[in-house]
């Protein structure tokens, strides 16, 4: 068998085969998909390797490529796509202990990829800088992971995606070769990993550019229509003076699902949820004026016993609803920036309850339009497809969320970089993450 032989090329490379160890760390949140659940349900490693360093991951990868076992690169497992599933047993490579910081500037952070994003703020915070960017998942998700298999987040209205020129400076990797090469990418080159699913190389190191770290404070405005709300957002995102993180609209009854959040909250009304710095808070009170009613406005706290707002948009919204009902998954969208309110009215019309918006405004190509995840009433499969070509129909960008592979489900996520030619570079068995790019055949067999 050939993992029992990369087992005895392994030397003190920590690993596991422990059948519930293994179910565990070969599965992410890809539920969120009625299909994917379908799909991937029953896909699994057949033992987990945990890396403590760079050499524990090239001592991996030559044994991997000598005895020809698939390797799926994983960081926290908080992707929504199967990301960190592997579709042909092997290797789940757990990447979670390498969590090192190789150094700190002014502007710039080196870590490792297993690094928890909420433990390098923790470090970053005394200094007086913060990351540019985060996925909702903060207080969970790996450096690495975010990297392979995000795109943005919160911090995307003031500093667009992970696709835009600047926002990965470099990364490290190592092949899936024989005799493994590491290689550096730098600039432009790094976007060949960026969110390609670990398919373009192993991440063993990221250098990711910093902010200044800000005293924010969490908002959130009633709003009698979602309208109203995405007026409002849209107009904050355009204002350049006032520094934000997060602008997010959401229509009821989304609100209603925010656990103890939701207590106290005026029926029927719309939310948006706000991340303002302090010194800006007057500039915001006085461009909201009488539109909305600020309901809640507090010190930004992700102490554990709190949950920080930012935790009922992006993506966790749809958890917010998954908690209580699984029988909604969600949507994936890019609204066009020069018909934004426009188009978003359209869909609201065109779907009805069958699905409830909320907006991420962010920056797009230095444009400012609106990210969506909308929450979806889950039918049938072929429903969710027939969703994504209408959207599509309308002008509306689709990533689709229902599909595992990177041609299929990144769309207008993708990073300008020529990954497939470059995965025939650094992975020629074809055994990095197998399955994810429906296009790559092997250069060798």
């Amino acid at each position: 068998m050939s993992v029992s032989r990369l087992i005895a090329d392994l030397g003190d490379v920590p690993y596991s085969t422990e059948p519930s160890l293994v179910r565990r760390k070969s599965r992410d949140y890809f539920w969120y998909s009625q299909a994917l659940a379908e799909d991937l349900k029953d896909k699994r490693a057949e033992i987990v390797v945990t890396p403590r360093n760079e050499a524990d991951v090239v001592k991996l990868a030559a044994a991997a490529a000598r005895h020809r076992v698939a390797v799926t690169p994983r960081g926290a497992g908080t992707g929504n796509y199967g990301q960190a599933v592997p579709l042909h047993g092997g290797v789940v490579l757990d990447m979670s202990e390498m969590t090192e910081t190789e150094f700190v500037e002014t502007g710039r952070i080196r870590v490792q990829p297993g690094a928890r994003m909420h433990a390098v703020d923790e470090q970053l915070r005394p200094r007086g800088q913060e990351q540019r960017l985060h996925p909702s998942t903060k207080r969970s998700a790996t450096i690495g992971g975010f990297v392979a298999g995000g795109s943005g987040g919160v911090g995307s209205v003031t500093w667009g995606g992970l696709r835009e020129p600047g926002n990965v400076i470099a990364a490290r990797i190592v092949t899936l070769e024989e005799t493994p090469r590491v290689i550096e990418l730098r600039g432009d080159a790094a976007q060949k990993i960026n969110r390609a699913y670990g398919v373009t190389g192993i991440i063993t190191a990221l250098e990711m550019p910093l902010a200044p770290a800000h005293e924010w404070i969490d908002l959130a405005i009633a709003f009698d229509d979602f309208a109203s709300a995405c007026a409002f957002g849209l107009s904050v995102a355009l204002a350049d003076g006032i520094v934000k993180k997060l602008v997010t609209p959401i229509t009821w009854p989304l609100p209603s699902y925010f656990g103890p959040f939701a207590e106290g909250w005026p029926t029927g009304k719309s939310l948006l949820i706000a991340m303002i710095a302090k010194p800006s808070l007057e500039t915001f009170k006085t461009l909201l004026g009488v539109r909305g009613e600020i309901v809640h406005e507090a010190p930004f706290d992700e102490s554990p016993d709190q949950t920080p707002l930012y935790e009922y948009t992006w993506n966790h919204t749809t958890l917010q609803v998954l908690k209580q009902d699984r029988g909604f998954t969600y949507q994936q969208c890019l609204f066009p920036h020069d018909r934004l309110l426009v188009s978003v009215a359209e869909m609201v019309a065109l779907f009805g309850d069958e699905i409830w918006h909320h907006l991420e405004f962010i920056r797009f190509g230095g444009r400012v339009t609106a990210s969506a995840l909308p929450v979806v009433r889950f039918t049938t499969r072929a429903r969710l497809f027939e969703i994504v070509d209408i959207y599509e129909k309308h002008g509306v960008f689709v990533a689709n969320p229902h599909v595992f592979t990177l041609e299929d489900g990144s769309r207008h996520k993708r990073a300008e970089a020529d990954q497939l030619g470059f995965k025939a570079e650094v992975d020629p068995l074809g055994l990095l993450n197998p399955g994810k790019m429906r296009t790559y055949v092997p250069a060798r067999a």
